[in-house]
C-alpha cells in the first residue's frame, strides 16, 4: 500500500485557470484533483484514458462528440476512452472535484487551450 501525502503532490496549471493535482496512480488507475476557474477550460481533445468524475463545487460545461452536457456540484460523470471532449467552467465561482483514469494517467496532462 502507498500513502501519499500533501508535501508528495504536485499541482501543474496545464491551460490558464485550470489546476490539477495527481493524487495518486497505480497500475491500473489514478486519481487527480481539480480547480478550473470561471472562464477556464480545455479545449477539444481525446485520450486513451476511460475518465469518471465527481464535482463537489461550481459547476462546468462538458462537450462530448459536438452534445453538450451541465455538470452541477454533486454530480459525477463519465467519459469513455478516446472520445473527443472539451470542458469548460461557464459559471461564476470556482468548479473543484476529482477525476479517476485508467488506465493511469502518470501525471496531470498538457491539455493545451
Amino acid at each position: 500500500m502507498d500513502v501519499i501525502s500533501p508535501e508528495d503532490r504536485e499541482t501543474v496549471e496545464p491551460v490558464e485557470g485550470g489546476f490539477l493535482t495527481q493524487m495518486g496512480a497505480g497500475e491500473r488507475m489514478s486519481i487527480q484533483h481539480f480547480r478550473i476557474d470561471p472562464g477556464a477550460g480545455a479545449s477539444k481533445h481525446s485520450h486513451e484514458h476511460e475518465q469518471v468524475g465527481y464535482l463537489v463545487e461550481g459547476s462546468l460545461t462538458i462537450v462530448v462528440n459536438d452534445e453538450e452536457y451541465s455538470v452541477e456540484a454533486g454530480d459525477s460523470y463519465l467519459i469513455p476512452s478516446n472520445e473527443a471532449h472539451a470542458i469548460w467552467n461557464r459559471g461564476n465561482e470556482p468548479a473543484v472535484g476529482v477525476e479517476t483514469f485508467s488506465p493511469p494517467r502518470p501525471r496531470p496532462p498538457d491539455l493545451g487551450n
